[in-house]
């Protein structure tokens, strides 16, 4: 998966390009977290070896890569407190769910993704005062934002997966 620039596009590489809203991959088609748990006890799950195959992480990593594009240029980046704040509010997103799943054990995972999600909607309340001080338009509002929500409602995914799952993780086999 590519994603350039603003999100608005996804390449994958069986299907070519094509809009997120299209992509039948594309977690903001997904309703509710409870579309998402249905699609995981429909769907098994494939055996995920590296965070760097969780979608979540991957998305998460966009979100990241997106920050601080908005937070480099532009009156933005001279608001210094606002651009760190979001920084690591982004960052804090893709590392929580990456050291969650080395830690090894689905308990302690759980907690790193709550803490993920926590920081997702941190960024996404961050976009709120970015947006009303003019920083950016609501165009690349509503994409990140968009794409905030994704993040939580996979991480919300996960989190129920791991609840209903009998995964006790690499530390307890």
């Amino acid at each position: 998966m590519l994603v350039q620039g603003p999100i608005t596009k996804i390449q994958d590489h069986n299907a070519g390009s094509r809009s997120n809203d299209q992509d039948p991959r594309s977690y903001s088609n997904l309703k509710s977290t409870e579309s998402w748990c249905r699609i995981c006890s429909i769907f098994p799950m494939p055996k995920i070896t590296r965070f760097e195959d969780l979608e979540a992480w991957k998305y998460a990593r966009e979100l990241t890569k997106e920050i601080f594009r908005i937070t480099r240029t532009g009156s933005l980046s001279q608001n210094f407190r606002l651009s760190d704040q979001m920084r690591s509010a982004s960052v804090s997103v893709m590392n929580n769910i990456a050291e969650g799943f080395e830690r090894g054990g689905d308990k302690e995972f759980h907690n790193f993704l709550s803490i993920a999600k926590g920081s997702a909607g941190e960024v996404r309340s961050q976009l709120y005062v970015v947006l009303d001080q003019g920083y950016i338009d609501s165009e690349e509002f509503k994409i990140i934002s968009d794409l905030t929500s994704s993040i939580s409602r996979q991480v919300s995914g996960l989190m129920k997966y791991l609840k209903r799952s009998e995964f006790k993780g690499s530390k307890f086999k």
